[in-house]
């Protein structure tokens, strides 16, 4: 069973500057829980034991946030509040946190090859750290599906979402050549990936946000990519080498997801959460039916 996971998470988030400046936007709240918790649960419901967090200048609160804090939860034992505490005390006695550093921003590419001394010879999950999803059981999780498409197959598996024309030029976008590509259900070959292509020039209209399981050869095709777009080392250049010499196969999975690296997706991750609490809901309604 796949063990590892990587979390790229050495952005410099400057679609949320100047929050950005001294706070990660992996640790910016959705109500009240951090982006990166999300995507920490979801790693850990789909049976992750490893999380290697990779991380730049200025992203120690990161670690900080699952490190013990003395007082602060000797103090909300105290009052009572334990509970607050419990989704980080199960990701700690669940899960390994790895915290490995991205000396220079150079790309998601050279960032998911940074994790090669933990992940050795083994396949991997990766999630990136700015989306979410909310899911109730392991059956809706994205990398459990992933996880086990690549233990039936031995295939590196992706998944993707349709997206509107528009729209392409925001993502990364598979190529199935000639195949009808309608019905991703079940899997689909990936042919190849162009990066973030002008809505005209797009291969399809299925876009990659974010959750992927390799094969180690990922990280040796890594080795040898050359800096493409912004000088950058670009996942979606080895992802194109790996299609060409092994199996990559895109599954198509609905799923509850928001892009919180996004503004309008932050704002939106936001309000759905909220109207799942029950300590909120109510007035919560309440307050967007005045506004409507």
């Amino acid at each position: 069973m796949i063990k590892k996971a990587v979390i790229p998470a050495a952005g410099l988030g400057t679609r949320f500057f100047p929050a950005t400046k001294t706070i990660p936007k992996e640790m910016l709240p959705i109500v009240d829980r951090p982006i990166i918790l999300y995507v920490i649960e979801e790693a850990m419901q789909a049976g992750i034991e490893d999380i290697i967090l990779i991380q730049g200048r200025g992203k120690t609160a990161i670690e900080d946030f699952f490190d013990i804090s003395y007082e602060l939860e000797d103090k909300l034992m105290k009052d009572g509040k334990s509970e607050i505490l419990e989704s980080i005390a199960r990701i700690r006695n669940n899960v390994n946190i790895i915290s490995i550093r991205q000396k220079s921003a150079l790309g998601l590419g050279h960032a998911v090859k940074c994790a090669k001394p933990v992940v050795g010879n083994e396949p991997f999950a990766v999630l990136l750290g700015d989306e979410i999803t909310l899911t109730k059981s392991r059956g809706e999780n994205i990398t459990a599906h992933l996880c086990d498409q690549y233990e039936q197959t031995k295939a590196s598996s992706v998944w993707v979402l349709p997206v509107e024309k528009e729209n392409t030029h925001k993502y990364g976008i598979v190529d199935f050549g000639s195949i009808d590509s309608k019905d991703l259900s079940k899997g689909l070959k990936v042919r190849g990936v162009v990066e973030k292509p002008k809505s005209e020039l797009a291969p399809s209209l299925w876009a990659l946000p974010g959750r992927y399981v390799f094969s180690s050869k990922i990280l040796e095709i890594l080795e040898t990519t050359p800096a493409g777009f912004n000088g950058e080392i670009q996942l979606s250049d080895a992802m194109n080498s790996l299609a060409r010499v092994a199996d990559l196969n895109a599954y198509s999975f609905s799923s509850r997801r928001f892009d919180a690296g996004d503004k309008l997706g932050y704002l939106i991750a936001n309000i759905e959460v909220a109207l799942e609490r029950e300590d909120l809901k109510t007035e919560l309604i309440k307050y967007l039916k005045g506004k409507l």
